[in-house]
């Protein structure tokens, strides 16, 4: 394993820039790529990660007008692999081709697309070497473990000229899209604030203790990029989020990047100028939960506009009358939104208007899934081939959204607030730039 990996990475060091699909070079733009391969051509893809999100893509590749080939089911869990190809065998077109080393797919010039739904820490490293073989990459949220990956991200895409697309479906929910362009045109007057909300009922997780790794994983290659460490029971599956910052982003990576998202979306704002952050481990105070499970962020931008998220991991109390979603206020109005609809308010309280959705998108069930991840996987396979020429979340607004769950997660960290350089997005405070990146595992470092 660690061999083929080495070669990989030679093999990209010396000859990138003429890894592509069909020969055709990494450097193309998009734009250029589109028009070469085709509006019809089937496309290769290939699934890496399949774990519980995996299922939420199953309808779109089953769907006959995506027209898609599933070349490739990769996973470092031989149960999990065989169970996607279980699941899908007879449903779908492809040879569907079951491996644990992620290398294979990348070295295969045939894949045109992968759907990156690994854990946290290889977000952003297995999308990025994606595109340094020559594929455009479904990546899920959160785009990048840490700010400096997000950056990477954007300038990556620049470079190779492949289709990035983050994993916040509710750009892709026609309700969201239509009062988000209703708030823009003036709707509720003046937009000044936005205040985003989680609730969960996570329970009990298991202390962290050492044990033999599991039968069928490949642990050296699970932890990839990370700085590798001996494994302890049962984090492969899922608990990784919650047991530290090596391998997770706590609950704000996890979910608070989709109602964030719309929060700016709608406020149409950029980086913010300072972010207050209070959180707490609030609940089972002593299990293996080892990060903050109650959050309170407030970001704070140029012409007085705010966002606040109210993240609540282990408290199933409905503030809001939902289990998520985001509130969005204006001098003559107030909107809410969540993956249900909207419902458009006056400046009196009074309902204007409610538009509720027929969406089956899962709220916070684990994986998800639903008629918003169709349309956005629909959408991300009609950018590649060119019958749609704009992404509904393409990575360099996916990773400004994100920057936004890494403040929140800096100021839990450094215990303090701080102001933020609003046209590159730096902390404007040495603590918290001390974590805009991490270490790597020797060898993996990124490249551009």
């Amino acid at each position: 394993m660690a061999t083929n990996r080495r070669d990989f990475m030679r093999n990209l060091t010396y000859g990138a820039v003429g890894v592509g699909i069909s020969g055709i070079s990494s450097g193309f733009t998009a734009k250029s790529y589109n028009r070469i391969i085709g509006a019809n051509e089937r496309l290769n893809v290939a699934l890496m990660g399949c774990g519980r999100r995996v299922s939420a893509y199953y309808e779109a590749l089953k769907d006959k007008n995506n027209n898609v080939d599933v070349a490739y089911i990769c996973d470092v869990m031989k149960k999990q692999r065989e169970k996607v190809g279980k699941d899908l065998n007879g449903k779908i077109s492809g040879p569907a081709k079951l491996v644990s080393d992620i290398h294979d797919v990348w070295n295969d010039k045939s894949v045109d697309a992968i759907f990156n739904a690994t854990p946290d820490h290889w977000h952003a490293p297995g999308t990025w070497m994606a595109m340094q073989a020559g594929k455009h990459v479904y990546i899920e949220k959160p785009c990048s473990h840490n700010p400096r990956e997000g950056e990477l991200l954007v300038a990556f895409q620049k470079k190779y000229g492949k289709v990035i697309q983050m994993g916040n479906q509710q750009r892709s929910a026609k309700e969201s899209q239509e009062i988000i362009g209703e708030i823009h045109n003036g709707v509720i007057g003046n937009v000044y604030k936005a205040l985003a909300f989680y609730s969960n009922t996570r329970g009990e997780v298991p202390v962290e203790k050492k044990a033999p790794v599991p039968e069928g994983l490949d642990w050296e290659l699970w932890q990839g990029p990370a700085p590798h460490q001996e494994y302890t029971d049962n984090t492969w599956d899922y608990n990784w989020h919650w047991y530290g910052w090596h391998w997770g982003t706590a609950e704000t990576g996890n979910n608070a990047t989709h109602e964030l998202d719309v929060a700016r979306w709608a406020l149409q704002v950029t980086y913010p100028e300072k972010v207050e952050v209070e959180a707490a481990k609030r609940h089972f105070k002593n299990d293996g939960w080892v990060m903050y499970d109650t959050m309170d962020a407030t970001f704070r931008f140029p012409d007085n506009k705010i966002i606040q998220w109210d993240g609540k991991s282990r408290s199933g109390y409905k503030t809001y009358g939902s289990d998520r979603g985001t509130i969005i206020y204006g001098s003559e109005g107030t909107v809410f939104v969540n993956r249900g609809g909207y419902t458009l308010f006056d400046r009196t309280g009074k309902k204007i208007k409610d538009s509720k959705s027929n969406s089956n998108e899962a709220g916070t069930a684990l994986g998800g899934g639903g008629d918003m991840t169709d349309a956005h996987v629909a959408n991300f396979f009609n950018v590649i081939r060119g019958k749609e020429t704009k992404l509904n979340s393409p990575i360099e607004e996916g990773a400004i959204s994100q920057m936004m769950c890494h403040y929140a997660n800096i100021g839990y960290r450094i215990n303090k607030s701080f102001n933020v350089n609003t046209q590159n997005g730096h902390i404007l405070d040495k603590d918290g730039m001390k974590l805009w990146d991490r270490q790597y595992e020797k060898g993996w470092e990124p490249k551009l």
